[in-house]
């Protein structure tokens, strides 16, 4: 890779009272996202297609004449494309602390695209978007969703901005997933992958969570069938399945390091039932300012894609699957209070890459705030990714130099 100094973008990141990751619910004064238009019908991995489809993204950094400091990140369930700021929209991103000039993800150095995924509701197609053929969204008779659709719709992105090879693919959660398939699927067209709190596939008790969290959304009335009005959708299901949510994206450490069992003030005394405790309060609250602004539908979509994920199915079992990766060097990183996708499925990723000979770096780190961890922990997620992509660097820069 030619490694090139670049200029720093003017942006200068709005103040921000809530904790990184959590929903903001102030609008973007600017906003950096670009559509990609890709011409159907675009077919679906569990069958059924898509007549057309719109990938939202943003970028941050410039490509290089050679277009090899591309890195292609994946978000999670719930985040936008805007992982950080930019010149054009200086709005805090979801992952702030790790992409821009001299940050870990070094945009004095690299290219970094972040895709919306595919089923998702902030500007790429997904069951809130209008199906061209009806002029209706289209709600559920968009086709089953898989992790490898998103893959896929990632892939049309940067082939689009003239990228054939990726120096690193990279995802957390639902998008260290996409990663994944991204890396199986197109093997020979990445160079590095990190994993970042994923998995080969869903544990049963995340499976158990996502699903009593789908069938809260769908006991709401408001959610009639799937097709409820726009802005009059499952309002109570919604709020109660992101509580639940957010009890599965944290640790209960961090509960108790930061809450205690404080109580809130000015309580509801004509309700026996009122919200007492500052962990209650703190649920409601982000609950409040996530369910606005996520359809129902697509979060349905993107839970049960996430629950099908399945690298045993590339090849019969995860080893075969796990075998098609020919990534010269891949990092796994989480950490020890993950209960969502605990410790023992990363390791079971680097055992399993190891044993085919892959150049692997895992790192389990000793966060105490949950899956959320990679967002939060800028002391802790920063300096192994950091560190990686500069050992990646500097092999590349000997490789080239002695090629």
């Amino acid at each position: 890779m030619t490694s090139t100094t670049r200029t720093s973008p003017d942006c200068v990141p709005l103040a921000r009272a809530q904790r990184a990751g959590e929903p903001d619910d102030r609008e973007s004064r600017h906003d950096a996202r670009r559509y990609l238009e890709v011409p159907g019908p675009f077919h679906m991995h569990r069958g059924g297609e898509l007549p057309q489809i719109t990938i939202a993204y943003e970028t941050w950094g410039e490509l290089t004449p050679r277009h090899d400091n591309a890195i292609l990140l994946y978000t999670g369930l719930s985040p936008s494309a805007h992982a950080a700021c930019s010149a054009r929209d200086p709005s805090p991103g979801w992952w702030e602390f790790m992409i821009g000039p001299d940050k870990p993800i070094d945009t004095n150095h690299f290219f970094v695209v972040c895709v919306n995924s595919l089923g998702s509701c902030f500007g790429s197609t997904g069951p809130a978007s209008t199906d061209p053929r009806t002029g209706k969204p289209y709600r559920l008779s968009f086709p089953e969703l898989a992790v490898e659709d998103i893959a896929r719709a990632g892939r049309a992105t940067v082939k689009a901005l003239g990228i054939d090879r990726l120096h690193t693919v990279m995802g957390a959660s639902l998008g260290g997933m996409a990663a994944t398939a991204y890396a199986i699927e197109y093997a020979d067209d990445v160079e590095n992958v990190a994993l970042i709190s994923s998995a080969a596939h869903a544990s049963p008790a995340a499976i158990a969570i996502r699903s009593l969290q789908r069938e809260i959304i769908r006991s709401d009335p408001m959610w009639r069938g799937g097709y409820y009005d726009e802005g009059r959708g499952p309002v109570e299901g919604m709020r109660i399945a992101r509580k639940l949510g957010l009890m599965s994206y944290r640790s209960a450490d961090e509960w108790r390091h930061r809450f205690g069992r404080d109580k809130v003030r000015n309580r509801d005394l004509a309700d026996a039932f009122s919200i007492e405790f500052q962990i209650e309060s703190y649920l409601d609250a982000n609950a409040r300012k996530f369910t606005p602004v996520f359809d129902a539908n697509c979060y349905l979509y993107l839970s049960r894609a996430m629950d099908w994920f399945d690298v045993a199915d590339h090849g019969g079992s995860i080893e075969v699957g796990l075998a098609r990766m020919r990534a010269a060097r891949i990092l796994i990183l989480g950490v020890d209070s993950d209960s969502l996708f605990p410790a023992y499925q990363q390791e079971e990723l680097t055992n399993i890459l190891r044993s085919h000979g892959r150049d692997v770096s895992y790192v389990s780190l000793p966060s105490i705030e949950g899956h959320d961890s990679f967002l939060v922990d800028k002391e802790r997620f920063g300096p192994p990714i950091k560190e990686f992509l500069e050992q990646v660097m500097i092999a590349t820069t000997r490789t080239t130099s002695t090629g």
